[in-house]
């Protein structure tokens, strides 16, 4: 960010733009009651940030439930219709998002959407945020496994952008996202939402997106 620009921002979705993890417990803790069993705030807490592979793994380790593979492959269709109709009830904003977005989107900086959640689900909350908004959205399905905290999701957008990942800033809400924007190299504004992140390099902190607009990021 040689001229105090970002090249990019790349934005994290659930617990950052939306405040949707809370909807996501409901779907969760809705599966793990059908295996018997009852889901942990640390298990929860672990999973804010993850793919859905990583969430049923963590569930059904939770819930003490050896599953097969077609087990994690009906799981994960059930979240995924459930999760569809909690979002289509009704997505709610993070803060500021709405106005942090707008300015952003104004300046001309190239934007991504850079989420764990997997394309037919993002779709679904683009209608509430608003696709036009993106140059580009990688999704949780389209790594290759390489999911966050590793950096390849924020590697991809930046390739896909054309810009180097270094020259980008990254805004995120927990622990896992922080991580892998982090390895890709990227200065990183963290909004925590429902896990605490812990200071590190790369990591500015802010208490909401209130205010936020392109001078803000530049001055990171």
């Amino acid at each position: 960010m040689s001229d105090g620009r970002p090249a990019g921002v790349l934005w994290d979705m659930d617990g950052t733009l939306l405040d949707s993890e809370k909807l996501w417990d409901i779907p969760l803790y809705e599966y793990a009651e059908k295996l018997g069993g009852t889901l942990s705030l640390a298990t929860r807490q672990a999973m804010v940030g993850s793919n859905v592979p990583t969430t049923l793994a963590l569930l059904y380790g939770d819930v003490g439930v050896e599953p097969t593979r077609e087990d994690l492959t009906d799981a994960a269709a059930w979240i995924a219709r459930r999760t569809e109709e909690v979002f289509r009830a009704g997505l709610p904003w993070r803060p500021g998002a709405v106005d942090a977005l707008r300015a952003v989107r104004d300046s001309g900086v190239p934007m991504a959407l850079v989420t764990s959640t997997e394309r037919a689900l993002t779709e679904v909350a683009l209608d509430t945020i608003g696709r036009e908004l993106f140059d580009v959205t990688v999704c949780g399905d389209e790594v290759d496994g390489l999911n966050k905290p590793l950096p390849e999701p924020y590697l991809k957008a930046a390739r896909l952008l054309g810009v180097e990942p270094t020259a980008c800033v990254a805004i995120e809400d927990s622990p896992t996202g922080v991580a892998s924007a982090v390895a890709a190299g990227c200065t990183v504004l963290v909004v925590p939402c429902d896990v605490e992140v812990e200071p590190g390099e790369r990591r500015v902190f802010r208490e909401s997106l209130v205010g936020v607009d392109l001078d803000v990021l530049s001055a990171l």
